[in-house]
This record gives structure tokens, sequence and C-alpha cells, in this order.
């Protein structure tokens, strides 16, 4: 009998010996035809030959964003890293841009179909069924977004609805009048749809939503975001995670909450120090590496996230040998600042925040004093606690001094002063 995916899942042999195969495979396919690489591997004195093990593959050099996206400024519009001819290209997208230029990313057929692969696997372990039926509030523009969401479940025969070119008024209410069970958007998102909700008397608890998949930013890993999320939907959040660069290939599943799953037959995961690049003690705190295994038209080899994650060490309930990140991603090594000493990620600010049911936006803004950061939070009051800024703006102060060790400026917006977002949320700025 042929061997299901979820078999693989249950046998660390098998994830191995799936993953030692396309990786060779892969390199096979793009050398020498795709010259970004080429040119790295050649420059490096690497000879593909000698990579015939997963144990090999930390001979090779990493990849960074930065190298991308100077392939595509020397080589515009599109970069070296092509492993085919223009003409094999069907599909492109490209990155947000929060944090720099877009980066552009082309896919050929065969490159979506192993996307859709991705998106079937993810659905299995978010624990969505036949009988789903899926609503999508985002703009379908050429940020990635959930667009491979969308069209993995309509491969898979859901009832889908894309909701672009909607209000979030109008969106709430495609979404209620054609019963949806599972909706797809930003953590960010999800909390403005509850808002305008709330605004309009619609009662989300009531609606047919029971799960809302959520990615691009870090509240689905965050305990008072997610608990937020779920107390105004009434509804389970589930966590996944993924880049335009490297596919969608990161989930947390139905039957284990609090962490995610790697995709380990789609992906090899490495876990490295972000300063040495050596690997960490299994269950430390490291940088993400990842070689995606099946979008060779554009592939991408020990490339660096920038995400910082732990795996976990605990037995899995579910006997599933797959990488385990326990707390999902953890934050970004880019994204951390030094406040008199203490390491700080957004992610830990906006932990503190969200358990505050007075603040309905904030902005964290880095300014250095005297040689060293300072962090400022402005935060917005909800419309019924307009009238206790004052208060709202202590209450803030004294939760942020005692969880991170440390007093922070505090300051209030005017209620809707602060911006909402559809897409990932930006609320993280330095000086």
């Amino acid at each position: 009998m042929d061997q299901t995916i979820e078999d693989i899942w249950k046998s660390r042999d098998l994830i191995e010996q799936t993953q030692t195969r396309r990786l060779t495979e892969m390199l096979e396919a793009i050398i020498p035809r795709n010259r970004f690489y080429a040119t790295k591997f050649s420059t490096a004195g690497i000879n593909i030959e000698n990579i015939r093990c997963l144990n090999d593959l930390r001979a090779l050099p990493v990849t960074t964003k930065q190298e991308l996206v100077d392939s595509q400024a020397q080589q515009p519009p599109y970069g070296a890293n092509l492993s085919y001819p223009s003409t094999a290209y069907t599909r492109l997208h490209q990155t947000s841009g929060t944090t720099g230029r877009p980066m552009r990313w082309l896919d050929t057929v065969d490159s979506w179909n192993w996307i859709m692969e991705c998106w079937r696997q993810i659905y299995l372990l978010a624990g969505v069924t036949k009988e789903d039926r899926l609503f999508f509030p985002f703009s379908f523009g050429p940020f990635i977004g959930f667009w491979a969401a969308f069209e993995g479940a309509s491969r898979l025969e859901n009832f889908v609805v894309a909701g672009g070119g909607m209000s979030t008024s109008v969106r709430l209410q495609a979404m209620i009048e054609n019963e949806a069970t599972v909706v797809c958007c930003t953590p960010t998102y999800a909390l403005r749809m509850a808002e305008v909700a709330a605004e309009e008397g619609l009662d989300l608890q009531e609606s047919s939503v029971r799960t809302i998949i959520v990615a691009g930013e870090p509240g689905g890993a965050i305990p008072a975001t997610r608990s937020r999320i779920e107390s105004a939907w009434d509804a389970r959040v589930i966590d996944h995670w993924g880049m335009t660069e490297i596919a969608s290939l990161g989930v947390e599943s139905e039957d284990r909450p609090g962490g995610m799953y790697l995709l380990e037959t789609e992906v090899i995961a490495e876990i490295v120090d972000p300063e040495t690049l050596d690997p960490v003690a299994a269950g430390d705190v490291g940088e993400l590496l990842i070689t995606n295994l099946g979008r060779i038209g554009s592939p991408l080899i020990r490339y660096r996230t920038r995400d910082l994650v732990q795996a976990g060490t605990d037995e899995d309930p579910n006997e599933r040998k797959l990488l385990w990140l326990s707390g999902g991603i953890l934050g970004r090594s880019d994204d951390m600042v030094t406040v008199r000493g203490n390491n700080v990620f957004p992610s830990s600010v906006e932990a503190v925040l969200r358990e505050i049911d007075d603040v309905a936006e904030f902005r964290i803004d880095v300014k250095t004093v005297r040689a060293m950061h300072e962090l400022c939070i402005t935060v917005e009051p909800t419309a019924a606690a307009a009238g206790r800024a004052p208060e709202v703006a202590e209450t803030v102060a004294g939760s942020l001094r005692k969880r991170l060790g440390f007093a922070c400026e505090v300051r209030t917006a005017e209620p809707g002063q602060l911006p909402r977002f559809e897409l990932k949320g930006r609320r993280f700025f330095r000086e």
C-alpha cells in the first residue's frame, strides 16, 4: 500500500530519506542553469556532487534577503535566481515591502503546484475538512498574501469566497451571509473585523466561523492577542508561517496548540546561532534557516529568515516526527532592540498591550536618547475608555514597567487616530 503523507510524518527515517532525495534532485536541476546559485557556489568552491546527505548541507553558504534584493537591482526586474527562461514562468508575486523595497518572485506551473501541495498539508494539520466554507478578506493584489491559500482550498473543492475590493463592513456581511466556517487573514485584521462588528452591533460569536487561520505577523503566537481574537469570534485561532520568497511551510495543528509544525517533506530546516551560524543545542532559541525543496524555478538554499524559533523537545502526543517549533515564531532577530540592558522584541510589547482591554491600537517608536535606546508607546483607547485616557496611559506604563523591567514613555491618541490595517500591521518604527 502506498504511504500517505501522514505515514511519512510518523517516521524520522522516512522524512530524512525524502529530504535527502529531494535535495540532491533540486541541486542537480538548478546547477548550472540558475545563475544566482551557480555563481554563489562557484565563488565558494562548492561542487554539488559532494552534497549527498543532509549533513553535507552545512557546507553550502547561506543566502540572505539582501543578496536577493541586490540581484534584482543589478539585473532588473527579477534578478538572477531563475532556473529557467522567463517564458517558463506563469505567476508573479511580490513581498509586502514592510521592511524595505518590495521583492518580486516568479513561479512556474510546477512550483505553484508544489505550493498547492504545501497548502494541502497545512489544511490537513489545521483540521479543515471538505465541508468547510472559507472566506478570504484580503485585497488580492500582487502581495502573495492568501492567494495560495485561496487556490489551495479551491483545488480541494472547498467552497471559497474572495473578499477583495470590499470594505470591512461589506466583508463581514459577505462572510455571514455565505456561512463561512474558516477565515484566513492576519491577526491584525481579525481584530479589526471584530472592532467593526462591535461598532455595527454584529455578534461574531453567533456566526458560523469556527476557525481563523492567521499569518503575516507574530500575533497568532502571542497568547494575549490570540485570546483577544478567540474571545471576540468564539473561534479557534490556527497560526501558520511562510514568506513570499519561501512559500508557506509551517502551521499549528488543530490537535497540538501552542506551537507549529514545519512541513519537513517540503523543506529542510536548521536552527542556528544568528551570530556564528552554528547549530544551537536542542531546545535553545536560534534563527531559522530554510531550504525549500519544491520551488525549483526560484529556489532558496539555507535562507536566513531572521525568524527566531525554539525546537520542541517533548514527546509528540500525536506521534509525528516533524520538527515542532515551541511557541511558533518567537520574534525576529533584526527587530530586537536593547533598552537599558534588556533585549526587547515588538512582540514582547504587544503581549502586554493586548492584555489591556482598554487599548484598541498602538504604535511603538524606538528613539535614541544620549546614545541609548528608549521606547515611546502610543496607545489608542477604545471608544468606551476614551474619557479615561490618562488612566489608560498610567495602566499601560505600569504594566510595561512590571513586565519589561524598565519604564517607557506612554502617550495616548484619540479614538480612530492610529491607522488600521488589512494585511500586515505596521506598528514598529525606528528613528
